[in-house]
């Protein structure tokens, strides 16, 4: 792919996203072509700004960065997120994979790390930070199965109280295909209540605009 790098900043706090600006600009194989607020602002511009690598926050208003990636890359699926955020949670970091960031950074890193990351994600290769790295550690090779993209969605539409009517609505599948995902969600996360679903939810950022401010 021909340089510059096209670079999307995506982050509700505007100075750390003018802070990241003004890092890239340092260099000359990139070219940052849009700053914006929220995963909504992202997926409207999506065509216009054209980016090869978006720089994702993950708790934003309207659309959090977690939905917001599923919909890019089902919209342009060549487009490399990576999700930058001061959580090192590993729940957040699986969450973010499953969803199809190539890249999870720290916003505390190096100033030049976020440069590494944007070059190692448009080789084709993931990116992890090294506190990222160490994060995850202790749950690879655990008993718990982390949900797929699909499964994200639809706990986020369960714990927004949506009926499995609703989801089934809202994602053209059917009921039936709902119920089971349910029951897979419930299982993998060892939750048996609805209410725990929601509450999973909050503490691990699965609703954008609620929980931990990062």
């Amino acid at each position: 792919m021909s340089l510059p790098y096209r670079i999307v900043i995506v982050d509700d706090h505007p100075m750390v996203a003018e802070g990241i600006q003004s890092i890239l600009e340092s260099y000359d194989d990139v070219n940052v072509v849009g700053t914006l607020t929220n995963g909504r602002a992202v997926i409207d511009q999506l065509d216009t700004l054209d980016p090869d690598v978006i720089l994702m926050d993950l708790n934003m208003p309207e659309i959090g960065g977690l939905s917001a990636t599923e919909i890019v890359l089902e919209k342009r699926p060549g487009t490399r997120i990576v999700i930058l955020s001061m959580h090192d949670n590993p729940e957040y970091i699986s969450s973010a994979l499953s969803h199809g960031a190539m890249g999870y950074i720290l916003k505390d890193v190096p100033t030049d790390e976020i440069k590494q990351a944007i070059d190692t994600v448009m080789s084709g290769e993931r990116y992890l930070c090294t506190g990222a790295k160490g994060s995850l550690a202790p749950k690879e090779g655990g008993t718990r199965e982390a949900l797929t993209g699909r499964e994200q969605t639809i706990l986020l539409q369960l714990a927004q109280g949506q009926s499995n009517k609703a989801v089934a609505l809202t994602l053209d599948i059917s009921v039936r295909t709902v119920e089971t995902h349910r029951k897979n969600i419930k299982r993998k996360l060892g939750i048996s209540s609805t209410a725990g679903l929601t509450r999973y939810a909050l503490e691990h950022g699965v609703l954008q605009g609620t929980g931990a401010d990062f």
